[in-house]
């Protein structure tokens, strides 16, 4: 079992910043893949972006590339993810969530699910 804990999320203006972490408990953490998703209101939940086991492989979402960050220190089991010029359409509960594959994670098919963390982007 990995239990996955998100927080860092809130309430901030377009063009604002925000860090989000993935705090990870249980089997060994960096054995696993790890991607942040995102569902909004009436949407289905999307990938965001992924990074591999080691760190040194990371995938993002086009909506968000140049944006957003993803990186990883498995010392402290955690994942972040950097959001940086956010927009209004960037509003949403974001997800982290382990894999054991880089694909299966990229593609949502995933083992662990945190509880989740609300962004919300004001115009």
């Amino acid at each position: 079992q990995v239990q996955l804990v998100e927080s860092g999320g809130g309430l901030v203006q377009a063009g604002g910043s925000l860090r989000l972490s993935c705090a990870a408990s249980g089997r060994t953490f960096s054995n696993y893949a790890i991607g942040w998703f995102r569902q909004a209101p009436g949407k289905e939940r999307a990938s965001v972006a992924v990074i591999s086991w080691s760190g040194g492989t990371t995938d993002y979402a086009d909506s968000v590339k140049g944006r957003f960050a993803i990186s990883r220190d498995n010392g402290k089991n955690t994942v972040y993810l950097q959001m940086r010029s956010l927009k209004p359409e960037d509003t949403a509960v974001y997800y982290c969530a382990a894999g054991s594959t880089y694909w299966d994670t990229q593609s949502g098919t995933c083992d662990y699910w945190g509880q989740g963390t609300q962004v919300t982007v004001s115009s």
